[in-house]
């Protein structure tokens, strides 16, 4: 067995001793109510707030640590911000806990690929004062002051890892994936208090608001931390799917099966573990990345219908062995020009980014990158940027030429990447 299979093995059983430990989660029946389609997700649009100047947070997961660069231009390097100022406190209940612990040793061999996972998602309060961090070794949510880099709250999710999360348009609330417990939390942005939750598919993952934050999409993706990777083998992946609840109760109102709508499309080889995803300006189309596929699907939302869908090249360097495929993700990461033409997407394991024409599917010239884990949009709207977790570096590529404009190194392992922003002249904290 291979070193990742080994850690996969590893992580499987502790997520089975934890299911035993904890009790499983009855999936939900599907709503037959009707949703309006996805909208845009980042920050609140509108202009910039006086006081405040545009960045971009880059979480560095082993790190601990998230850079803020320049949105646009050179992208260079403003200040870094320590997410784990708590960290020997959280340590120490941790070792103390057999459960908890068996549950981080887990998230070290497995998602972690032997680091800790100390920085998934960020995004800043819209005063531009802190930065709301999810932390998946340490099961929580944080908000960090940007000022002093003290905590001003913390949010223990269910379970006992943290994931994805997602900003209502208006910024006042933020929405993590609590993905052992197959739960979604919605907080209260500036106090940390919880204002609503709902239950997912197994292990969820991506979280979108959309039509204007009526609603809240989320994906689980299933389990992507087992060996058990061949394609006749897929059901062992659990309960994958798309969970639609209205923001105001949170109560269920659809769910989108994609094994459903991928098989009426004659791909039955395709995974329905729906991973990243990009929105068009409109909310008529949904486009995603899937598990072990190099590619992407394209989703009507008003017919519920899949409508094409995109083969990228493979990188001959790139093992067919799908077990060393980083938590079965071949592609992850993708993210849409402003005016909705363009597409841009992170081919992970085949180690290139490249931007794609919406209405052709034609792919520009790939772009050579080293591990790129995600992709979002410059503050401008001119650029597609790329986490390069394999050379510690964050890089810019032009929608409109799909060239390289850009490139600056962060910390180690960056993975997301979010507009944000802070106050106007802001450095650093104080203290660290």
């Amino acid at each position: 067995m291979s070193l990742s299979s080994t850690r996969r093995a590893v992580y499987a059983a502790v997520a089975a001793l934890a299911l035993a430990a904890t009790g499983s989660v009855t999936a939900n029946a599907a709503a037959a109510a009707d949703t309006p389609g996805p909208a845009g997700v980042g920050v609140p649009a509108g202009e910039q707030a006086a006081g405040l100047r545009e960045v971009m947070f880059v979480g560095n997961n082993w790190d601990g640590t998230a850079d803020v660069i320049e949105a646009r231009g050179d992208f260079a390097k403003i200040g870094r911000v320590d997410v784990i100022p708590d960290k020997e406190e959280r340590l120490k209940e941790i070792y103390l806990n057999p459960l908890k612990l068996a549950f981080f040793l887990g998230i070290r061999q497995g998602p972690g690929e032997g680091h800790d996972q100390f920085v998934d998602d960020m995004y800043s309060t819209p005063d531009g004062s802190a930065m709301v961090v999810s932390r998946p070794s340490f099961a929580d949510v944080v908000s960090i002051d940007l000022a002093t880099g003290r905590i001003n709250w913390r949010f223990p999710v269910s379970g006992y890892r943290s994931d994805h999360m997602a900003v209502s348009p208006d910024g006042t609330r933020v929405a993590v994936s609590a993905s052992t417990s197959n739960t979604v939390h919605v907080l209260d942005i500036r106090t940390g208090e919880q204002t609503g939750s709902f239950k997912t598919g197994d292990k969820p993952h991506e979280n979108v608001f959309t039509d204007g934050g009526k609603y809240l999409w989320n994906m689980s993706i299933g389990e992507v931390n087992t060996a058990l990777d061949a394609p006749w083998l897929d059901w062992t992946k659990g309960d994958r799917r798309i969970t639609v609840v209205d923001t105001r109760t949170y109560q269920q109102v659809k769910v989108i099966d994609m094994r459903e709508r991928l098989d009426a499309f004659g791909r039955k080889d395709l995974s329905d573990s729906v991973r990243p995803v990009a929105l068009t300006p409109d909310e008529s189309k949904l486009y995603f990345q899937v598990s072990f596929f190099n590619g992407f699907v394209e989703y009507d939302v008003a017919s519920d219908t899949v409508t094409r869908v995109k083969t990228l090249p493979k990188n001959p360097a790139t093992s067919e062995d799908r077990t060393t495929w980083v938590n079965d993700s071949r592609h992850h990461g993708m993210s849409m020009s402003p005016q909705g033409d363009k597409l841009c997407v992170a081919g992970t394991m085949d180690d290139y980014a490249t931007v794609v024409d919406r209405a052709t599917l034609q792919e520009s010239t790939p772009v050579p990158a080293s591990k790129p884990y995600w992709a979002t949009v410059s503050g401008d709207g001119k650029s597609c940027v790329i986490s390069e977790s394999g050379s510690d570096s964050v890089t810019a590529i032009d929608f409109a030429t799909g060239k390289k404009v850009a490139s600056v190194s962060v910390g180690d392992h960056p993975q997301r990447v979010r507009i944000a922003q802070v106050p106007a002249g802001w450095t650093g904290p104080a203290t660290r």
